[in-house]
């Protein structure tokens, strides 16, 4: 691991370039309508050009409004929320989502956004187990057009959906937790770091987790003091591939 330099803010995921599976760095413009509206939300975004200069990143530049935390990338494919509409108004859909898979070097999958999501990113909904495979939060849970909207994915792209369980946060002094967000998780080669919250889900959690990937290192951390301010470890991380 390494301290990424030149930053002003934790939630590295969202600004740093994505890699794409050939290896490309694709650094997308980072201007978030959630971070608008407030000057010290605006004092505290990095600078994503100088981010890249310090860390000696050679990124393609593009002027797509996207958060990394708003792409999930799996062999071949991407799964991205249909936030990423609102945030290119000047893009008619079709041209947005051409010009998104020659760059990422996928086809392009998009997903509703959910209502009570501020940030609409992918990452707080599902993750990829393999191509063909995600996890998520569990459907029977959720909002009846959003499950109408994933099945409508599901059915399309041919998808297997594994349902975990997931809770909502009630803390009147953080209402933008991430509390109870278990899909956040950190994954990295063999490794997964999963965010526990002391709640009986977490042991099912882990136990589903086990057994979708066999072969990977399932650790668990209480992530709850970055978890009050909106994210978890997927947020504030970056994972690339040398």
């Amino acid at each position: 691991y390494s301290f990424i330099k030149g930053t002003k803010d934790i939630w590295c995921r969202d600004y740093m370039p994505i890699q794409t599976e050939s290896g490309k760095f694709i650094q997308f413009k980072y201007d978030p309508s959630y971070l608008k509206g407030k000057k010290e939300w605006k004092d505290s975004r990095s600078d994503v050009k100088e981010v890249c200069r310090l860390n000696d990143i050679k990124a393609t530049f593009s002027d797509i409004n996207l958060d990394g935390g708003n792409v999930l990338i799996c062999e071949g494919r991407a799964i991205l929320s249909d936030r990423i509409f609102t945030e290119n108004p000047n893009y008619e859909k079709d041209s947005l989502i051409n010009e998104l898979s020659k760059l990422l070097e996928c086809e392009i999958i998009i997903i509703p956004a959910q209502n009570g999501d501020y940030t609409g990113h992918a990452d707080g909904m599902v993750r990829f187990v393999n191509r063909n495979t995600i996890l998520g939060n569990d459907r029977a849970k959720e909002y009846q057009y959003w499950q109408k909207g994933i099945q409508k994915v599901i059915d399309q792209y041919k998808l297997t959906y594994i349902d975990i369980p997931f809770f909502e946060s009630k803390d009147p002094k953080h209402p933008d937790s991430a509390i109870g967000i278990y899909v956040n998780y950190l994954e990295v080669n063999d490794l997964i770091v999963l965010p526990i919250f002391g709640r009986d889900e977490d042991n099912q959690v882990v136990e589903i987790l086990h057994k979708t990937f066999p072969n990977k290192q399932i650790e668990t951390i209480n992530y709850d003091e970055v978890a009050k301010e909106g994210g978890l470890l997927n947020c504030t991380t970056w994972v690339v591939r040398n």
